[in-house]
């Protein structure tokens, strides 16, 4: 069975934003998902081609290939643990001869 409630303009303009903040303060709090330890910063195309020695033709390749990557809004950025643990999984063996 529902109640109906009345309250004051002024309490419901204190209300809302009182839990407009308390989300926001969830949603964008720095300790948001992490798994016991510290985030690992976004690296750009640019940052993530120089830490493999690589050239942006090349990642773009990879990229294709499945490398993986993060969109955000236009842009496209990548953490390193997920990529190196990507190539070491996919790492093909070198055949001598």
């Amino acid at each position: 069975m529902s109640k109906l409630v009345l309250i004051e303009f002024d309490e419901f303009k204190s209300f809302t934003r009182e839990v407009i903040q308390e989300e926001f303060r969830n949603v964008f709090s720095p300790n948001q998902g992490l798994k016991g330890s510290q985030e690992e910063p976004l690296l750009s195309r640019a940052e993530m081609a120089r830490e493999l020695n690589v050239s942006l033709v090349t990642l773009h390749q990879w990229q294709r290939s499945g490398l993986p990557y993060r969109r955000l809004h236009r842009r496209i950025y990548f953490i390193k643990s997920e990529v190196l643990d990507y190539m070491y999984s996919n790492q093909k063996t070198k055949k001598k001869g």
